[in-house]
């Protein structure tokens, strides 16, 4: 159960984009879990209560998003999850995950994507973490950027409705 204020994204409903990437996950029961750009919680609060052992951080720019994102832990009794106030990674710059998710915002710029989505939070993964996105699947064109990190192994997990989901490994 979720409360949602109005002029936060996908008001009304879990968007598709954020269903096809909750249902793609497959983690080795991450410690810690960052969801970057968490919007008013769905993906941190269901990773939170899917694996319980781990510590969920989530971050979104947006104030009104993080208060909601509070709400919804504590509407659901998550225990094991914090709403942080940030743009991209400044509130968690000294941290590093295990796994790391996002649904990744179509319009900030193919520049601001890459740095702010794809290689800071890539630097921030722990030795064999794993780094989720699901884009539009007009931002595919962005693949070859993430194909150029060192010491990774991409996947292409999914395509379903025009998103992708993709995970990026970080080699031990």
């Amino acid at each position: 159960m979720f409360d949602v204020a109005e002029t936060l994204f996908s008001t009304f409903d879990l968007d598709h984009g954020t269903d096809v990437l909750i249902r793609s996950i497959t983690a080795n029961d991450p410690e810690s879990i960052l969801d970057l750009g968490c919007g008013w919680g769905p993906i941190g609060i269901i990773l939170a209560s899917k694996y319980s052992r781990s510590q969920v951080t989530m971050v979104d720019k947006d104030l009104l998003a993080i208060r909601y994102s509070r709400l919804n832990i504590l509407k659901n009794n998550i225990g094991n999850a914090e709403a942080l106030g940030g743009v991209g990674m400044e509130a968690v710059q000294n941290r590093s995950f295990d796994l790391i998710v996002s649904n990744i915002p179509a319009k900030i710029g193919d520049d601001a994507i890459t740095q702010e989505f794809i290689l800071t939070p890539y630097e921030h993964l722990n030795p064999n973490g794993e780094l989720w996105v699901v884009v539009v699947n007009a931002l595919n064109h962005l693949v070859p950027r993430i194909e150029m990190l060192p010491n990774q192994r991409m996947k292409e997990v999914r395509k379903r409705k025009g998103h992708t989901v993709y995970k990026v490994r970080k080699n031990g």
